[in-house]
């Protein structure tokens, strides 16, 4: 642990966040990085795109999360035949009062679970961009604010492509983070086999604790905002994500958005490694979850074979790290 003296007390978010962490684990084998971005995501106030393949615990991740958190979770099941109104709602006829009333969709919640989104047309995913960017929706005129908090955690199968509609960029643009949840090592494998058979190959989320609600996630949000940046730091997020829009391999760039997801992020990467200020690691650890949805590869690099997070990683090794 690295010796520092802190300017804002990180005690509580600390103790939190590891006990939370800890008791997801008991259901989770593995795959720690993902945990955690999940976390630095809720404390930054964004939303995560979780894509892998059928299995690896996308799903399961996300509830176990929403559990422990005390607060109103929704699943909805993304299909090519959802429309816009089973997701935020609908004006029902009241013959009682001899009007309509707004009956509300399962959006109105503090977490919700997309599951599948890429296999809802476009109009259906459309229906989520006033919310996840502006926290209300708009129906018939009216607007309705959103409870705070409010977190879209959504998975998809980046292999099956049948049947399934991309998120255009403009939607891809309001996650915060894209996480590729990969297979787990042999080790955690045959841990996965040990815990499901021990439980009976069943997971009671009744017996899941919580650990924080509206009130505390506000608080903890507030205290992750007044993190120390210094300026050679804003330069340096802004000269990643200013390269995006100029490097030969790169179609389509990252947008300003892009540059306060990275410090946003950073500020709560730095606050779960127990700092009040960020530095050039928390920096490159988020920035790719931030960028590889972000930017658009050049047809010829795509038909080349190279990865996305190739790219990344060359603007992040041309870049001189601030001292």
């Amino acid at each position: 642990m690295e010796n520092f003296e802190t300017r804002i007390d990180l005690s509580d978010i600390n103790q939190t966040t590891e006990a939370l962490k800890h008791e997801i684990g008991k259901y989770i084998v593995g795959q720690q990085q993902t945990i955690d971005l999940l976390l630095m995501a809720l404390l930054a106030d964004g939303h995560v795109l979780l894509e892998g393949v059928p299995g690896v615990a996308k799903t399961l991740m996300t509830k176990l999360l929403a559990k422990t958190i005390d607060a109103q979770f929704k699943r909805i099941q993304f299909t090519p035949d959802l429309m816009p109104s089973d997701v935020i709602g609908t004006m029902i006829y009241n013959a009682k009062i001899n009007e309509f009333e707004f009956k509300r969709g399962p959006l109105f919640a503090n977490i919700v679970l997309s599951d599948e989104i890429n296999r809802a047309p476009a109009k259906t995913q459309a229906a989520l961009f006033e919310a996840m960017e502006e926290r209300q929706i708009t129906v018939d005129g009216v607007t309705h604010i959103l409870d705070s908090p409010f977190m879209v955690l959504a998975t998809q199968n980046p292999i099956e492509q049948e049947g399934t509609y991309r998120l255009p960029e403009a939607q891809l643009d309001r996650f915060l983070f894209k996480i590729e949840v990969s297979y787990p090592n042999l080790e955690e494998e045959k841990q996965i086999l040990k815990t499901f058979h021990l439980n009976k190959n069943t997971v009671d989320f009744n017996t899941v604790k919580s650990f924080l609600n509206a009130a505390t996630i506000a608080t903890l949000r507030h205290t992750v905002k007044q993190v120390h940046v210094e300026e050679n730091l804003m330069s340096y997020i802004a000269q990643i994500v200013h390269e995006t829009r100029n490097h030969s391999s790169i179609l389509l760039g990252a947008s300003p958005r892009a540059s306060l997801a990275i410090m946003n992020a950073s500020k709560a990467c730095a606050t779960l490694r127990g700092r009040d200020f960020i530095s050039p690691d928390d920096i490159k650890f988020v920035t790719p979850h931030i960028l590889k949805h972000r930017i658009t590869l050049t047809p010829e690099k795509e038909m080349e074979g190279v990865l996305v997070t190739e790219v990344i990683n060359q603007i992040l090794e041309k870049i001189d790290i601030p001292r």
